[in-house]
């Protein structure tokens, strides 16, 4: 396998001490530290700067370092779905869907409304819902 590049090991790490309490906890504190301080700094304009800049830029840069994380996440998950799906000899056609335009990913999408439709008609009418329909 080949090496991550040190983005991607900064990202990982980051988005995952991220999501942890502890990194909750650090925020939490620091908003205690900077309200508590408010006093000490007659809560001038240059205190709420701070706290502003500070979790602006904070904010600003956890959105690209997250992101980075969701897409190899998605792209991941996008590629175990179509290897499950040519595994299972399944639809050929549904592998790589993530790449088709909106109208015929929809198309897909209602195909597989109408099968759920007709499924849960015989299951009403005492029928089995165990069989695998061919998408009209």
């Amino acid at each position: 396998m080949a090496r991550n590049s040190w983005f991607t090991n900064f990202a990982k790490r980051t988005a995952h001490f991220a999501g942890r309490p502890a990194a909750f906890m650090l925020a939490a504190g620091f908003l205690v530290a900077w309200g508590t301080s408010g006093p000490l700094f007659g809560f001038s304009e240059h205190w709420q700067l701070i706290a502003n800049t500070v979790t602006g830029i904070a904010t600003f840069l956890m959105v690209f370092l997250i992101q980075n994380t969701q897409n190899r996440d998605t792209a991941a998950m996008q590629i175990k779905l179509d290897e499950l799906i040519r595994v299972t000899k399944g639809h050929n056609a549904l592998m790589d869907l993530e790449e088709l335009d909106e109208s015929e990913i929809e198309r897909f999408r209602k195909q597989y409304e109408d099968m759920a439709a007709r499924a849960r008609r015989r299951l009403s009418e005492g029928a089995t819902d165990t069989d695998s329909p061919e998408p009209s």
